[in-house]
């Protein structure tokens, strides 16, 4: 008679291991999540957004107003091509102290 005796091991079932539900549970939890959101998307549409009351004309802004003139400076610099050419050739200056 041989001494190794053969042992049928019961894994049991599925639902009492721990790390099994984690790999279940999180598509699940999405899924229910994404069904929560498309009822509020459903049922709560947002509103439509108007810039100005109807016959009401909003007048573009005067572009010599001293208020706008570092946004006009600002847009006029960053659109100029000679301004990116000559910047292109120049290395950037080296604070004192910093290698």
């Amino acid at each position: 008679m041989s001494s190794i005796q053969t042992q049928r091991i019961s894994s049991g079932p599925w639902w009492k291991y721990g790390h099994m539900w984690l790999v279940v549970g999180g598509p699940a939890v999405v899924v229910v999540a994404s069904f929560i959101t498309l009822y509020l998307a459903v049922t709560r549409p947002d509103p439509v957004y108007a810039d100005a009351p109807r016959g009401v004309q909003v007048q573009p802004a005067d572009e010599n107003d001293p208020a706008l003139t570092p946004a006009m400076q600002g847009r006029n610099h960053a659109a100029s091509p000679a301004s990116a050419k000559a910047l292109a050739g120049t290395a950037p200056a080296r604070q004192p102290g910093h290698p």
